[in-house]
């Protein structure tokens, strides 16, 4: 059974062209009718109707019709949603047509009638819906109801209602001409029903006109209907003569183009040009270019094809077409806005970097729930250092969204033109790398990696950051503007993220614009996670081996990170594995058969004795003078040692060695000015400082260093050499020193704990500022077996650090007018046992709770 099969509907009228009508007589509806549903058609009084019934159950109503009632009437009612296959009393509308069943005629699958409206009802009851509905109705006499209404306003009616349709049937050119009789009925209400029946309506709005009993306020609903569809078929037919005025000046081109190419034949120029500039012109109006875009496009392309193509000019035009036909104006892809699982190709591909992985999500949580509108792309910055996953990420964020992916490498760039592009009117001249990529992307929504956007330099050529200023700005980047398109184009679909190792170096106008988040080195732990999940079984495909025939152990993967690795990312640690896999590969080359477990001893074997060791913390410990920093760097923390000496020679000078910086001789200058201030309370004679010379070196002198972080370190390096008491066992600290003795806060706090917790240090001295650091960046997991101390003045950090002379004195703190005074009183036998000046803070992490506590 086909599709026009399974529903009822309005027949087509030449089913009953041989069919005569019977003159319409008196008929008597009775007050229960059969009812019969129609969808997406309604009946109105007087009006003849074929109608095509294929369902079961109407087909059975058909029959029991015709032969109980010798009248044969039934009920048309017009159902609420066309879709419903056994409509109930609830999904068909309260007001009908009685009809009469003028002719019939049977077929395989479908039996076709002709009706006739007879009266509207209204259903009262529903008297039984099996095998089908039947109601009790109310008739509704047409006729009396426009007595009773004002003679006046219905014929104002009428008349509008005639010249509406007047017009309708002037705009219509496929509605036949006898429907302009309908204007001549004298009835209104006939009038009424006549218009509705034969008019576009949609079906729902000739449902309101049926319903509606009251004459005057059926009028004026129509009228309003009619003038509204008067008005489309207005625009419409201004519409058409718009378009084909549109399609004769094509026309008229069209004829032209033949004509200059029949020209082009007899001067001997070939059908190649001709074909390549028809492909050029197919190819633009593919790529649906926005209006200035288009309008430039056919600017150059006429150029094009006026130009001979011996013309220094052809070739600049040519690529300039090929180029606004190339670039995906209209092209993009659906981003994936399944939530958990974009989460779980995340997690797939990258363990850890959680604060990354939040961010995409509420990202896609927002496009997700915001329908309307174009939602705002975040320009991401992933600051960290080498190996931790930056551009890796971004590219699993791709595959993770569903979109295409590109990358363009910062490194080095310095001429402004790789970000804009260069002028047409240059030699050589091209679009920018952005453009560039876009167009390898084909499309206008891809992830977009700006590598490496600290490494951007500048000179005589211009300053690319600048030029990034535009690009990386949501407010901005909907009409960037190349130098070589010289048009706008929308970059608002792009998501950005941009990848830096440090912000220092980064412009500040362009850092913010951008979202900074960032990614600190990988813990031990995390190291030997992601070894496993991930760089093991990469590494063992690589070189050809199976899981079976190699397979790491925690204790191997442990080893590598501890003594062969020394970093903040991974990027070491895989060359390891690496090479541990050749060694295998290499034995098996040679005929082993039985599988190589890499342990400790075998990755021993393998690569030797280990690179890096933490004896040297524990050896410099009890040297007075030398004192533990802790320093961040781009590859991560490190712990470095600051060595100070008193030289007999000299007359109160201070030396600095080590490739200081500016700023880190600045701060050694404030702690030795610190120190001198207090030579009293702190027990120092002032002539170790008048005479002699001072001598403050950093070793891994080949290294440059700089920043203020050093600053409490270099004040307890000096006053341990001036007071020959040695530093506490396994003690490390970090924090800016002021001229008054205040500890400021530092950054890289994550790195720096890293780094004391991989060297083996168990204490730490940290600024109080950054107690939300630590609380924040470092699980307490991490911080289990170590104890921190937060200070907020250089008396806090002697007391914490030093351990007692032979004469035992400690520092307290007391305030002046001058600053903050420590002065000497009796100290305790160790720091565990201390009591905390005001202000000093102990956070502990017991090994057995797993939890840090402050006391």
């Amino acid at each position: 059974m086909n599709e026009r099969d399974e529903r009822n509907e309005i027949a087509d009228e030449n089913v009953f062209e041989q069919l005569q009508f019977e003159s319409q007589q008196e008929t008597r509806i009775p007050e229960e009718l059969n009812l019969l549903p129609l969808r997406d058609a309604v009946i109105f009084p007087l009006l003849r109707a074929p109608i095509a019934v294929a369902r079961e159950q109407y087909v059975k109503l058909i029959d029991d019709t015709v032969t109980q009632s010798p009248e044969r009437v039934i009920g048309i009612v017009t159902q609420r949603d066309r879709e419903t296959e056994h409509p109930g009393p609830s999904d068909i509308y309260g007001t009908g047509v009685a009809v009469t069943i003028r002719l019939m005629g049977k077929h395989q699958d479908v039996t076709n009638l002709l009706v006739l409206g007879v009266q509207r009802f209204q259903i009262q009851q529903i008297l039984s819906d099996t095998p089908y509905l039947r109601a009790r109705v109310k008739l509704i006499d047409d006729a009396a109801q426009a007595a009773e209404a004002d003679a006046l306003d219905i014929e104002a009616l009428r008349r509008q209602l005639n010249s509406v349709w007047s017009k309708i049937v002037e705009l219509s050119p496929e509605m036949p001409e006898e429907f302009k009789g309908i204007e001549n009925e004298p009835r209104p209400w006939v009038l009424t029903d006549l218009m509705a029946a034969h008019s576009r309506l949609a079906t729902s709005e000739k449902v309101v006109i049926l319903e509606t009993l009251d004459l005057k306020e059926r009028m004026t609903k129509l009228l309003g209907l009619l003038s509204r569809e008067a008005q489309v078929l207005e625009l419409g037919a201004s519409l058409h003569s718009q378009a084909a005025g549109e399609i004769n000046r094509h026309q008229r081109e069209y004829f032209l183009r033949e004509q200059m190419k029949a020209i082009q034949r007899e001067l001997g120029e070939g059908d190649d040009r001709s074909q390549d500039l028809d492909e050029l012109r197919s190819k633009l109006d593919e790529a649906l270019l926005p209006p200035d875009a288009q309008k430039e496009a056919d600017r150059e392309l006429g150029r094009l094809e006026r130009m001979s193509p011996g013309s220094p000019e052809y070739t600049v035009a040519r690529t300039y077409v090929e180029l606004m036909a190339a670039l995906p104006w209209s092209k993009w892809t659906d981003d994936t806005l399944d939530i958990p699982a974009v989460k779980a190709v995340l997690d797939e591909d990258h363990f850890g970097l959680d604060k990354v992985k939040d961010r995409i999500l509420e990202y896609l949580s927002v496009r997700k729930f915001k329908t309307e509108g174009t939602a705002r792309q975040p320009i991401l910055c992933l600051v960290g250092p080498p190996g931790v996953g930056k551009t890796s990420l971004a590219r699993s964020i791709a595959r993770a969204l569903g979109k295409e992916f590109y990358r363009l490498a910062l490194g080095g760039v310095r001429d402004e033109a790789e970000i804009r592009g260069h002028r047409r009117t240059y030699i050589g001249a091209m679009p920018g790398q952005i453009l560039q990529g876009l167009k390898r992307a084909q499309t206008n929504n891809p992830v977009f990696v700006l590598d490496e956007i600290d490494k951007v330099s500048s000179d005589f050529r211009g300053d690319p950051s600048s030029a990034l200023l535009e690009v990386l700005d949501p407010e901005q980047n909907n009409s960037f503007r190349d130098n070589y398109l010289d048009t706008p184009f929308d970059l608002s679909r792009v998501l950005f993220i941009t990848t830096a190792n440090q912000l220092d170096t980064i412009q500040s106008a362009l850092r913010d614009r951008m979202e900074i988040i960032e990614i600190a080195g990988y813990t031990e732990e995390e190291k030997v996670a992601i070894g496993r999940q991930h760089l093991v079984s990469k590494q063992i495909n690589e070189h050809g081996l199976t899981p079976e025939q190699l397979t790491f152990t925690d204790g191997g993967l442990t080893a590598l990170v501890r003594g062969y690795t020394r970093e903040a990312g991974v990027r070491s640690l895989e060359r390891q594995i690496a090479a541990v896999a050749r060694k295998a590969t290499r034995e098996f080359a040679e005929g082993r058969i039985e599988p190589i477990i890499a342990d400790e001893a075998q990755v021993t074997l393998y690569l030797g004795a280990p690179r890096f060791e933490f004896e040297e913390l524990r050896d410099r410990e009890s040297i007075p003078g030398v004192v533990t920093g802790l320093v961040w760097t781009p590859v991560g923390g490190d712990t470095i040692a600051i060595e100070s000496i008193r030289l007999e020679s000299g007359k109160g000078e201070l030396q600095l060695t080590g490739q200081l910086g500016d700023v880190m001789q600045e701060s050694a200058r404030i702690a030795l000015s610190w120190v001198k201030a207090h030579l009293g309370p702190l027990g120092i004679a002032p002539e170790k400082l008048t005479e002699g010379a001072l001598h403050i070196h950093v070793p891994a002198g080949a290294t440059p260093k700089d920043g203020p972080s050093a600053g409490v370190t270099m004040v307890t390096a000096l006053v341990s050499l001036l007071t020959g008491k040695p530093i506490r066992e396994r003690l490390a600290m970090t924090g800016e020193v002021t001229l008054t003795g205040r500890v400021l806060p530092v950054g890289g706090i994550k790195e720096k704990v890293l780094a004391a917790r991989r060297a083996g240090v168990t204490t730490v001295l940290l600024p109080e500022r950054n107690r939300k650091d630590l609380e924040e960046d470092i699980p307490a997991d991490l911080r289990a077996g170590m104890t921190f101390y937060f200070v907020r003045d250089v008396g806090e950090v002697l007391q914490l650090a030093l351990e007692p002379s032979p004469k035992p004195k400690k520092i307290r703190v007391k305030e002046s007018t001058t600053g903050i005074i420590p002065v000497p009183v009796s100290a305790p036998t160790s720091p565990a046992r201390m009591k905390h000046p005001e202000g000093t803070r102990r956070l502990r992490a017991s090994p057995q709770s797993r939890s840090a506590t402050c006391p």
